[in-house]
């Protein structure tokens, strides 16, 4: 399984940018995608999910600002990130969970993270 991340890049406060990840491989199906974000000396945190579903989660400092969508088609998920501020800025990373194709029975689950891309907002 491999996610393909794209999108980062340089904005200006209060600008936007659109960060792209698809899922490839040998995968039955995706359950959920995600976006987390890590900044130098700082854990990993949470940013938004969307199941295949349609269903969304934002983390609080982002709300209202970004939004997750996705093209299931293409396994795709999109992040619009609107507004963005200084804070934003990090090394984004998404994340997926599928199931997968096995010898064994059934489609076990599988977790799997893209490489990151960069956003930098500058102020």
């Amino acid at each position: 399984v491999q996610l393909q991340a794209s999108g980062g890049g340089l904005v200006q406060t209060g600008g936007s940018l659109t960060l792209s990840c698809t899922v490839s491989g040998s995968i039955v199906s995706w359950n959920s995608m995600n976006w987390y974000r890590q900044t130098p000396g700082n854990q990993r945190e949470f940013v938004a999910s969307i199941t295949r579903g349609g269903d969304t989660t934002y983390a609080d400092s982002v709300q209202d600002r970004f939004i997750i969508f996705r093209n299931s088609a293409r396994s795709t998920a999109y992040l619009q990130m609107n507004s963005l501020k200084p804070d934003d800025a990090g090394i984004y990373y998404c994340n997926a969970h599928v199931r997968v194709y096995s010898t064994g029975p059934g489609y076990p689950p599988y977790e799997s993270w893209g490489q990151g891309t960069l956003v930098t907002v500058s102020s």
